[in-house]
């Protein structure tokens, strides 16, 4: 006989809870989205939430944002947004992806993030191995984060959301990608626009499609 597998972990406050959010103190999740595309920013949220208040209905839907529907992302966005004491988004772009590489870009995203909240945090809980630098407290990376830290998996909603928005911008430009879509990822149709239409002013020339369609180019 068969027996279900049991249920993955979700996303909740015992990292929050540790670093002392029961005594009311800020804890800010961050994490980042867009390492992997060939095409726009990598961008970041951080958020702040009200861990002892938090709305037990929110709790239950916030996931790691890789593990749910755009159109679940997009409906929960506004609610973290709401409920959240503090919420910012922070960039590095192509350019600065092509200047640093892509982790270094990603963690300065991060810190952008964090410096545009407005509100300073006790502590950051950042998803990953490695912490932004000049953070203003101090922080722990949680490698798979976003999977166990409701902060970190309300940002990781954020940051997703606000960078599909983004690549939907700069879509209208280049609709011949498909990056309303694919987000800069590199799906089968971008590959095969890239090979057709050459790289643009969003793609990311150190990334290997993108450096060999150059190299081939001229």
């Amino acid at each position: 006989m068969k027996t279900k597998p049991p249920d993955r972990p979700r996303p909740d406050f015992r990292h929050e809870l540790l670093v002392g959010a029961a005594a009311g103190r800020r804890i800010c999740g961050v994490d980042e989205v867009g390492r992997g595309p060939l095409a726009g920013p990598v961008m970041a949220a951080a958020v702040i939430l009200p861990v002892t208040t938090f709305p037990a209905d929110l709790a239950r839907a916030i996931d790691d944002s890789k593990k749910l529907s755009r159109l679940t992302r997009e409906r929960l966005s506004p609610r973290i947004c709401e409920v959240a004491l503090a919420v910012a988004v922070g960039s590095a772009s192509v350019r600065e992806i092509e200047a640093l590489n892509i982790l270094q870009a990603a963690l300065l995203a991060m810190a952008r993030a964090v410096a545009a909240l407005g509100l300073e945090p006790d502590r950051i809980l950042v998803d990953g191995r490695y912490l932004p630098p000049g953070l203003p407290c101090p922080a722990t990376a949680i490698i798979r984060g976003d999977q166990s830290s409701l902060s970190i998996a309300a940002a990781s909603i954020v940051a997703k959301v606000a960078r599909d928005k983004e690549m939907q911008r700069i879509s209208e430009e280049f609709p011949q990608f498909g990056w309303s879509h694919n987000a800069g990822y590199p799906t089968a149709d971008h590959l095969a626009a890239l090979r057709r239409w050459g790289p643009t002013c969003h793609h990311r020339a150190t990334f290997a499609p993108v450096r060999e369609e150059m190299a081939i180019r001229g």
